[in-house]
């Protein structure tokens, strides 16, 4: 009696591999663009919070922050978020107030180069 041999051949091998690189060239793209989109929406998130928090400040306290500190330091932040974009919590840019308001922090952006998913740019956000 012969033997019969299990296994694979080389050519269905190449077809499992085919196969395979076909559903990654479709997957791959898409999860790093949800990745971008995804720190595109913390971003949002991140900005509206802490502009809240500034708002809030300002009202309790008559006056604009003088740094996104005072914000942490009074309680109106638990700690100033990381950029998603940058990966940094140093990007942050500030904005005074308007001429004839005073002096702190009215606003604030991110300093993250480049341009979203939108085709606006992230420093206007």
């Amino acid at each position: 009696m012969g033997r019969i041999k299990s296994g694979f051949t080389l050519i269905e091998l190449l077809v499992v591999m085919t196969i395979i690189a076909i559903l990654l060239t479709i997957a791959v793209p898409r999860y790093f663009g949800s990745i971008d989109k995804s720190r595109e929406v913390a971003l949002k998130q991140d900005l509206k919070v802490m502009r809240d928090a500034i708002d809030k400040y300002y009202g309790d306290n008559g006056s604009y922050p003088a740094t996104l500190d005072d914000l942490v330091a009074k309680k109106y932040l638990r700690e100033i978020p990381e950029d998603p974009i940058t990966d940094s919590k140093t990007t942050w840019q500030i904005v005074p107030p308007p001429d004839g308001e005073g002096e702190g922090v009215y606003d604030v952006k991110s300093g993250a180069p480049g341009t979203a998913h939108d085709g606006t740019d992230y420093k206007d956000w």
